[in-house]
């Protein structure tokens, strides 16, 4: 008997958790259970034929927003290849409507409902022992062979510390991200999460958790993701995992953590302070900074503790913070949006992530659509697009926002640019609004662009907004002239073409010593001899880099010595 458990991942780098717990917890039936792991990226034809040879006598797939319509059509092409084999469906995206999944999908015979460790066990026993009928496994819905539909009940959630360790053997994790839960469940009710539907919250045991991390770091495995919805909402817990991290680091694991900022206390930030750079980032969700969105989304933050918590932490100078927003939640409109950017903006992230809402099956928000007038995609993710507050037409001017700040802010590979040309802007939202409109009457928007372009393109763009900046000051000065308006009070705009082709040519080498110098780069053929003597008197390496700017500063890149959270090169100022 072989039964095949299948996961339809969103990219290879992704390990899926939930069918290693579901393989581990049925360990006894170890030589029956087959696991493939496949990509949505993948060919159809070439997953058919891998899961042909394998000979399943079951197969069983996970099934997630991202990969639903895929594993539905796979399953459908399936069937007619293995027509006796039954086919089961687990995960998020079937078990809040599993009854509707079975109508629409007749290549499948049953759906295992919510946690399946003990569910897929009793399901594993069917098959091989058959001494436990579908009758009287909880967590099941199926097919009769009468043709109707059988419905077991939602099975009690689970003791954690009784899932066994999914990753003894990590030789098919390698250049992959590890994913790791010590807990279940989370106390509080967000209404687009589906972690809101169960507030049961359990913790896996400490000295499981401690075994299992030491494991990891033992076999120097590069990051470990905390699946854990709010890592920090038990103090006790957190504190003991990250005190754990930070006394047995080895120097390259790192580890991410989703966290609730203002929850953090004193003890546990100044534990951070001491954390060597990159061992462990972290994941905050603010979502808005609208207190009417954040009552509506049944939501628990101060946004003015988070700040400060924010900035502390960013003053350590050790630790990678990503902070999220969504945009189509209820109350929020495109001004409304615009301020809670420039609310998160402001705390300079090292990612910004801009989100579009995902209105899932079985949460409070689904619920919600009639009321708060939220229209979204038919087929998965479900996205958003549009709502009371936010119609389709600001969807698509802040689905440009969000390209913007993905690739001029969250590659980190124009810091400094950007930092230079803000002061051109209203503010920092008005900033990539603008570049993603002249992206679209470019006609850039539909093109694939090397990094080198970006750069063209932003500093094309920086020209054309001096050039009209400049405009129409002069002819803000034609109407004082005529004596229509009084004078302009507002100072001349500091930033140049120049300075903001400067700022490229540093973003550009602090990441790496160019093969071949940028158009916009100033000469630097008048200083060749001085930069040869220089190098030849400090002994300066081949590897490190030299350049003049445009204001005078002689700039030294030394790539042999990195920033560990940034990883740019070490800058310092020389003397030719």
């Amino acid at each position: 008997m072989k039964i095949l458990l299948a996961a339809c991942n969103a990219k290879y780098i992704h390990s899926n958790l939930a069918v290693f717990n579901l393989k581990a917890y049925a360990k006894e039936y170890d030589s029956h259970v087959i696991l493939r792991e496949y990509t949505i990226n993948q060919l159809k034809d070439d997953i058919l034929k891998d899961i042909y040879r394998c000979h399943p006598d079951v197969v069983c797939v996970s099934c997630y927003i991202w990969n639903i319509t895929f594993v539905r059509e796979l399953m459908q092409d399936l069937r007619k290849i293995l027509p006796e084999v039954p086919f089961w469906a687990g995960g998020p995206e079937v078990s809040y409507d599993a009854e509707e999944f079975l109508k629409k999908n007749p290549a499948f015979q049953g759906v295992m409902l919510g946690e399946g460790e003990e569910t897929f066990l009793e399901l594993t026993r069917h098959y091989v022992d058959k001494n436990i009928s579908l009758e009287e496994i909880t967590g099941l819905v199926y097919r009769k062979p009468d043709g109707t539909t059988q419905n077991n009940g939602w099975r009690q959630i689970m003791d954690l510390s009784k899932v066994p360790f999914a990753y003894e053997d990590l030789k098919d994790f390698e250049n992959r991200i590890i994913y790791y839960e010590s807990s279940r469940g989370c106390p509080f009710s967000c209404s687009y999460c589906l972690s809101s539907v169960d507030k049961k919250l359990r913790f896996r045991d400490l000295e499981l958790v401690k075994k299992e991390l030491q494991f990891f770091l033992d076999h120097k495995v590069p990051q470990v993701k905390f699946v854990d919805r709010t890592f920090n909402c038990k103090h006790d817990h957190a504190m003991t995992i990250w005190q754990y991290i930070k006394d047995h680091d080895n120097g390259i694991t790192n580890f991410h953590f989703e966290i609730s900022a203002d929850l953090l206390k004193e003890n546990e930030l100044e534990l951070m302070r001491t954390m060597r750079p990159g061992l462990i980032q972290l994941e905050i969700g603010v979502q808005s900074t609208n207190p009417d969105t954040i009552r509506a989304i049944h939501r628990t933050m101060d946004f003015e503790k988070l700040t400060g918590i924010v900035n502390k932490i960013h003053s350590f100078k050790n630790i990678h913070q990503h902070l999220d927003l969504i945009a189509g939640l209820p109350y929020e409109d495109y001004d409304s949006f615009h301020k809670s950017f420039n609310d998160v903006y402001a705390l300079r992230p090292q990612q910004l992530q801009l989100g579009f809402l995902k209105v899932l099956k079985g949460s409070y928000m689904k619920e919600m659509t009639e009321e708060y007038g939220i229209v979204h995609k038919e087929l998965e993710p479900y996205e958003v697009l549009g709502t009371r507050w936010l119609p389709y037409e600001d969807i698509l001017r802040l689905k440009m926002v969000e390209s913007m700040v993905e690739l001029y802010y969250n590659s980190g590979q124009f810091q400094n640019t950007i930092a230079c040309v803000e002061p051109l802007f209203e503010d920092a939202f008005t900033l990539y609004e603008k570049l993603g409109q002249f992206y679209e009457k470019k006609g850039y928007s539909e093109i694939s662009h090397s990094r080198m372009r970006r750069y063209e393109i932003l500093l094309e763009f920086v020209r054309e907004e001096l050039e009209a900046q400049e405009a129409a000051k002069q002819a803000a000065n034609q109407e004082v002239t005529a004596g229509k308006t009084g004078p302009d009070s507002t100072c001349m705009n500091s930033v140049t073409w120049e300075k903001a082709a400067d700022s490229m040519i540093y973003d550009l080498y602090l990441r790496e010593n160019l093969k071949s110098h940028p158009s916009f780069e100033m000469d630097q053929k008048p200083y060749e001899k001085a930069i040869w003597e220089y190098r030849r008197q400090e002994k300066v390496p081949k590897t490190a880099h030299i350049e003049v700017f445009r204001d005078g500063r002689i700039l030294l890149f030394d790539y042999e010595n990195r920033d560990p959270l940034l990883h740019n090169a070490a800058v310092k100022e020389i003397s030719l």
